[in-house]
């Protein structure tokens, strides 16, 4: 059976755990020991030396990066397609992924680094989750551009374009920055809510966080300020903390040791 190693709060794992409910192919999901302490070990750490969810194993095969993994999904299991067959379509999809794995991905991580993880305080938190509920009604807006009168991003049918968006929206609407329920973005929200894949996904996101959390967000905080809890701050969400007012943010987390960012590959070598 599939393998993927996933967090159920990962947008990232939410994408590909989609993918694989849509073509019908069973797979377990299986949470790291010790994700987020940046010492990961065993098959994960063999299948995603970045040590990030998620990362999939069918039988021989190890791949990481869900933009990857969506295309070794639609490689492995062509039916049903997951993408259009028309190569400017496909492009505009796959261009539509990367700006919600990248750009929109940052802004609720944001937000949970403030709200949940309490990396800003007072008056500078005020400004920084302003500035993020500001840009994400600007890519709200985007959306809706892309999305056109279709039913669905990726066209007539669920497809690429839709499960690479859903994830990331629902991760806003959790920090209640929502789409207009009337306008088209909310409407197709609503659709895309309702498909089984996605429900599958947020239940499983809800149990975490609601239902039977394992550990309280108090706890993990206080592992946070200990250092034995790293958040990664790599590329985009590097970029965003910086450009939306969080410099200091950085440098207090570089001083705590509770920010990461991705360390060398480790290659096993054989000891003479």
């Amino acid at each position: 059976m599939v393998t993927v190693y996933d967090h159920p709060l990962s947008p990232y794992g939410q994408k590909v755990k989609i993918a694989l409910l849509e073509k019908g192919v069973d797979f377990q999901a299986v949470m790291p020991d010790a994700i987020g302490s940046g010492r990961t070990v065993g098959e994960f750490a063999d299948a995603s030396p970045r040590g990030e969810v998620p990362a999939l194993i069918d039988g021989d095969v190890a791949v990481f990066d869900s933009t990857i993994i969506l295309e070794y999904i639609e490689d492995r299991w062509p039916e049903p397609s997951l993408l259009p067959a028309d190569p400017a379509q496909r492009a505009r999809l796959r261009m539509l992924e990367d700006v919600m794995d990248t750009h929109f991905e940052a802004i609720t991580w944001g937000m949970s680094e403030i709200k949940n993880f309490h990396r800003a305080t007072g008056e500078l938190a005020e400004t920084m989750l302003a500035n993020a509920a500001e840009q994400t009604r600007g890519w709200f807006a985007w959306l809706e551009h892309e999305l056109g009168d279709a039913d669905w991003f990726s066209g007539e049918n669920f497809g690429w374009g839709d499960l690479s968006v859903v994830p990331y929206v629902n991760g806003a609407v959790g920090f209640d920055l929502a789409p207009d329920e009337s306008s088209r973005l909310g409407r197709w929200l609503e659709r895309a809510n309702q498909r089984d894949s996605v429900q599958t996904c947020a239940k499983a996101a809800a149990a975490v966080a609601f239902d039977s959390p394992a550990v309280s967000l108090e706890e993990v905080h206080q592992a946070l300020e200990a250092g034995l809890f790293k958040r990664e701050y790599r590329d985009h969400r590097l970029e965003w903390m910086i450009k939306s007012g969080g410099l200091s943010v950085v440098e207090q987390g570089l001083a705590k040791n509770n920010i990461r960012f991705i360390e060398p590959f480790a290659v096993e070598t054989e000891e003479k």
